[in-house]
């Protein structure tokens, strides 16, 4: 029998999206895969690849300290049971509550991802400056393991963690995102007639929606022609989640057309002109990014960690300051009214992401981490 490798990730589609060519991956390579998480509709999917599924139940919005207590106890149960020889926390929850396990109970390797620091860390006000260092003080305790490898997407997360949790950089290595299968997300032409400004996301006022609508508000009342699209769908889970409210509100304005939920984004980048994501969120790499770029598709993002990091401003894409619909209206009117500057970016984004985001370059630094004592 391999050696038994536990996932410990907040809600399954994210691990199904984010993480499972990683742990397919790792099964080749002889690991014993197993996957704590909190159970919507992906168990299925799941158990097909041959996974042992825990179910556990982590609450990603608000809470209390009761839930907390016993989402705590669930994931040292799975800990206990699985004796695993390799952990890999992913999101702020299971990195913190499975850090606290680990410690307590030895685990041998500790592997945490660090997908961008969230909410908590852009909200503004005394309770969230209070929640921010309740918080950096459980990373403090939780990412002091023996053993452990702490994984950033980007540098301005390193650098905050680091100094927030004491860090040391021997346990610290960035690997730039979940990363995208450039065989499937293949460089195409711009799609012919009306052009296409697509924003892809979970539906959270923090990833910039409402800023994608008033720029598009903007961009009608300036006559440029374009087709604005916003595809997602709301994530209740989440306190700044859009609600069904406010969507019927942007279905009833009629200025950006809502296409839901996609599963098929190959389909999504390939029907686009340009991706956008004006996100002030605490993001780690955003995927759709680099699946914009691998895709060939000019990107127009915000100043912020992450997203500048999936971009070289004026060579890829456009980087605007987050919050700031004007910005947005005018790189997003400049790309539509300059066809060529979008093939170049395209093609440069293109370039970009064969060199940074491939998915097997990045699966294969993760199995390197699981295989080695110290990285």
């Amino acid at each position: 029998m391999g050696k038994r490798l536990l996932y410990v990730v907040n809600v399954d589609w994210f691990f199904l999206s984010h993480r499972l060519p990683l742990a397919i991956a790792a099964q080749k390579q002889g690991f014993e895969v197993h996957v704590a998480v909190s159970i919507t509709d992906g168990m299925k999917s799941l158990e097909e690849c041959g996974f042992t599924v825990h179910k556990i139940s982590i609450s990603r919005g608000k809470s209390n300290l009761l839930k907390e207590i016993k989402a705590f106890i669930q994931v040292f149960k799975v800990f206990f049971n699985v004796k695993a020889d390799v952990v890999h926390l992913v999101t702020i929850k299971p990195v913190i509550y499975g850090g606290i396990a680990a410690r307590i109970l030895g685990v041998r390797r500790l592997v945490a991802a660090i997908s961008g620091l969230g909410h908590t860390f852009v909200a503004k006000g005394i309770k969230a400056s209070l929640l921010r260092s309740v918080v950096a003080v459980a990373y403090r305790i939780a990412l002091s393991h023996r053993n452990q490898t702490v994984i950033f997407q980007n540098s301005t997360d390193l650098d905050c963690l680091t100094r927030l949790a004491g860090l040391s950089t021997k346990d610290t290595k960035i690997i730039k995102g979940s990363g995208v299968d450039l065989r499937s997300y293949e460089m195409s032409d711009l799609p012919g007639g009306m052009p296409r400004v697509v924003m892809a996301c979970r539906l959270l006022s923090d990833k910039g929606v409402w800023q994608f609508v008033e720029a598009a508000r903007i961009l009608k009342v300036r006559g440029v022609r374009a087709r604005f699209e916003l595809v997602g769908d709301i994530d209740p889970g989440n306190p700044t989640s859009l609600s069904l409210e406010d969507l019927q509100d942007i279905d009833r304005e009629g200025i950006v057309e809502r296409l839901g939920y996609r599963s098929d984004i190959v389909n999504v980048m390939k029907e686009a002109t340009i991706v956008t994501l004006p996100s002030f969120y605490g993001e780690g790499l955003p995927k759709v990014l680099i699946e914009a770029a691998a895709s060939g598709r000019p990107i127009v993002t915000t100043d912020m960690p992450g997203c500048r990091d999936a971009v070289k401003d004026g060579v890829t894409g456009v980087i605007i300051p987050p919050r700031d619909s004007i910005s947005l209206a005018d790189a997003l009117q400049n790309l539509l009214e300059n066809p060529a500057l979008c093939i170049s970016m395209g093609r440069a984004g293109r370039e970009k992401a064969e060199k940074e985001f491939d998915i097997d370059k990045i699966v294969q630094e993760h199995i390197d981490i699981y295989q080695s004592g110290n990285k």
